[in-house]
C-alpha cells in the first residue's frame, strides 16, 4: 500500500476516533489526497451530486420518518405485549421478548439507534423490575437493536444495492435469512444466561386456552402495527410497490395509526418528529456526500488492488482472504456507525470480493453481518455505549453478556453467513431465479 493511501486512511481513523463528526472526518481524509494525489476538485464534485441523484435514496428520509413516527406513537408498547403473552412465561423470556422486537421495529424503522432509544423506553424499566441485571439489559438491548440491519426492509441494504448497483429486493431476501439465525441464537444465549439467577420475576403460569385467548386480545389490538411491515414487506415482494414508494406508503400508514389508533401521537410531537427527521437525514446525506468522494478518491489511488494485494502476499487461500476481509469489516464497524460503514466499505471492498468469486449479492449479507457485530464489539462499540447510557450500566456488567452474545450468536452467523453461499442465496434462487 502506498504511503499516500496509507496516511489517508490513517486520518480517517485518527479524526473519527478523537470525535470528529463523520462527514468533517471524510472530508479530511479526502482533502489530504486531494492535495497529494493534485486531483482537480471540479470533477468530484458533480460526480458526488451525481452519484447521489438517486430515486432509490428517497427511502432513507422515508424510513427515518416513519420510525420516529413509530417512536412517538405507541407502536412499539403494542409489539412489545404480543411477544410477551408467549416468551414471557420462561426464565429469561422478556429478554427474549426483547430479541424480538427490536427485530420487527428495527426492521422497519431502519435506524439502530432509534431501536434501541424507543424499545428501550418500553423495556428497560420492566427487566429491571423483573429483576435481570443492568449489565445483561444492556448488552441484550444493544446487541439485538442492530437486527434491523439484516430483517428487512433494512436502510443498509438499500444503500448498499444503490452502492452496488444491485436489486434491492436481492440484498433483503440475502440479509434475512442470516438475521432470523442471529435472532435465534441471541434468544438461546440470553436464556442460557439466566437459566440459574432464582432473582429474576417469571409471568405467572396460565393455561393453554387462557395463553391463546390473551394471545388474540393483544395480537387484535397490535394488528395495525403488525400489519405494517406486511403491508410494505408485501408490497416490495408482490412486486407492487418499489422500496421507495413502499416507505412513503409506510409513513402515511403510521401517522394515522400512531395518532388516531393508539393516540401517542400529537400534532406538536408530528412535528418536532419531522423536523428531527430532517435533521437526521440532512446529517445522513452530507456523509453520503463526502464518503462518495473519498470512495471515488480511494478508488483513483487504486486501493482495491493495493488491499488486495497486501491480501494474496498473507495468502492466495480463498477462504482464508473472506476472513481477513471478515476482520476488516468488524474493526469498520467499530470504527464508525453502520451507514457510514456500508457506504466507504462497499466501493473498497465489492471489487475484491467479485475477483475471488463472491456473489454481489452474499456480499451484502456478510457486511450486514459484519458491521451489527462491529458496532456492539469492544472497545469501541458504538451501540453498547448507547445502551448503556440509556439503561444507567457500567461497561463492566455488559462485557460477559455481550462477549457470550459475540461467540455464540454473532460469531457463528457471521461464518455461517461466509463460508455457506446457500444461507443468504436461497431465497434469492428460490423467489427471484
Amino acid at each position: 500500500m502506498s504511503i499516500t493511501v496509507a496516511i489517508a486512511i490513517l486520518i480517517l481513523v485518527v479524526t473519527l476516533f478523537i470525535g470528529i463528526p463523520i462527514p468533517f472526518a471524510f472530508f479530511s481524509s479526502a482533502a489530504y489526497l486531494l492535495y497529494t494525489g493534485g486531483y482537480d476538485p471540479g470533477f468530484l464534485l458533480p460526480y458526488g451530486f451525481a452519484k447521489m441523484n438517486s430515486v432509490v435514496l428517497l427511502t432513507i428520509p422515508l424510513f427515518i420518518m416513519a420510525g420516529g413516527i413509530m417512536d412517538k406513537g405507541g407502536i412499539g408498547d403494542k409489539l412489545v405485549d404480543v411477544v410477551d403473552t408467549i416468551a414471557g412465561r420462561i426464565r429469561g423470556g422478556l429478554g427474549v421478548v426483547t430479541v424480538v422486537t427490536c427485530a420487527i421495529f428495527g426492521a422497519v424503522s431502519g435506524s439502530s439507534s432509534a431501536t434501541v432509544s424507543c424499545i428501550g423506553s418500553i423495556m428497560i424499566p420492566k427487566l429491571k423490575r423483573a429483576g435481570y441485571p443492568v449489565g445483561h439489559v444492556a448488552a441484550i438491548l444493544a446487541n439485538s437493536g442492530v437486527l434491523g440491519i439484516l430483517i428487512p426492509p433494512s436502510m443498509l441494504m438499500i444503500l448498499y444495492a444503490w452502492m452496488a448497483n444491485q436489486s434491492v429486493l436481492a440484498c433483503f431476501l440475502a440479509a434475512f435469512v442470516p438475521g432470523i439465525i442471529v435472532t435465534v441464537l441471541m434468544s438461546l444465549v440470553n436464556i442460557y444466561l439466566l437459566r440459574n439467577n432464582k432473582e429474576i420475576e417469571v409471568a405467572e403460569h396460565r393455561d393453554f386456552a387462557t395463553t391463546t385467548k390473551l394471545f388474540v386480545s393483544k395480537s387484535a389490538k397490535a394488528s395495525p402495527a403488525l400489519m405494517m411491515p406486511v403491508i410494505i414487506l408485501g408490497g416490495i415482494y408482490g412486486g407492487v410497490m418499489t422500496p421507495t414508494e413502499a416507505a412513503a406508503v409506510a409513513v402515511l400508514y403510521a401517522i394515522p395509526v400512531a395518532m388516531f389508533l393508539y393516540k401517542g401521537l400529537k400534532l406538536k410531537n408530528l412535528a418536532s418528529t419531522l423536523i428531527e427527521s430532517a435533521t437526521t437525514t440532512g446529517v445522513i446525506m452530507a456523509m453520503m456526500f463526502a464518503v462518495m468522494i473519498l470512495s471515488r478518491l480511494y478508488i483513483m489511488e487504486n486501493l482495491p488492488e493495493q488491499i488486495m494485494g497486501v491480501l494474496t502476499t498473507i495468502s492466495e487461500n480463498e477462504m482464508v482472504i473472506l476472513l481477513m476481509i471478515n476482520v476488516f469489516l468488524i474493526f469498520m464497524g467499530m470504527l464508525m456507525d453502520d451507514v457510514s460503514g456500508i457506504l466507504l466499505g462497499t466501493p473498497i471492498l465489492l471489487p475484491l470480493v467479485t475477483q475471488i468469486g463472491v456473489d454481489p449479492v452474499h456480499f451484502a449479507a456478510i457486511m450486514g453481518v459484519n458491521l451489527g457485530m462491529g458496532n456492539v464489539t469492544p472497545p469501541t462499540a458504538p451501540l453498547l455505549y448507547l445502551s448503556g447510557r440509556i439503561s444507567g450500566a457500567q461497561l463492566t456488567g455488559m462485557l460477559r453478556p455481550t462477549l457470550y452474545l459475540l461467540i455464540f450468536a454473532w460469531l457463528p452467523t457471521l461464518l455461517i453467513t461466509t463460508y455457506v453461499p446457500e444461507v443468504s442465496l436461497g431465497l434469492v434462487n428460490l423467489l427471484m431465479k
